[in-house]
């Protein structure tokens, strides 16, 4: 017969493995069009990203080498394209920490909710577009990495 600390332990594992991990981050190439004139690429809700965009923003002028976002959603999910130049995203679940490189404008990181996210590193000149699946409510953040811990004890 198990204890109830070994029961408990065996509860705490089925609910880490139910919570959203840095692995579902899917990196996603985008189709290119085009030729030696230029080339096009488009996103389409629920078809090139697995959410209906409700919010488009992007951020731009960064100094090379600086950082940004270094949060969560709860709910929202983001997609995010290096429209030029590069940057790094370190992606952590609270368990597993992971870093991708986005640095082509046909590839892109999907994050779902409940993933902590810093965009880091920027090279000069580079523009970080995101698509998000909600319209901005500062009520679905975690800004603050120990709150970001608590939220996902109680996910």
């Amino acid at each position: 017969m198990k204890t109830i600390l070994e029961i408990l332990k065996i509860l705490k594992v089925i609910q880490m493995i139910n919570k959203m991990s840095v692995f579902e981050c899917d990196l996603l190439h985008l189709k290119k069009i085009g030729d030696r004139n230029g080339h096009i690429t488009s996103i389409n809700n629920n078809q090139e990203i697995p959410f209906a965009v409700k919010r488009i923003f992007y951020l731009y002028d960064i100094p090379g080498g600086e950082s940004r976002g270094a949060h969560a959603h709860r709910e929202c999910h983001q997609f995010l394209v290096a429209a030029s130049g590069s940057f790094e995203v370190l992606l952590d679940d609270g368990i597993t920490k992971r870093q991708v490189l986005l640095n082509r404008p046909d590839l892109g990181l999907h994050i779902p909710p409940g993933i902590w996210a810093s965009e880091i590193n920027f090279s000069s000149g580079s523009i970080c577009l995101v698509l998000a699946s909600h319209e901005y409510n500062e009520a679905d953040y975690l800004r603050d990495y120990k709150d970001y811990l608590k939220y996902l004890e109680n996910v």
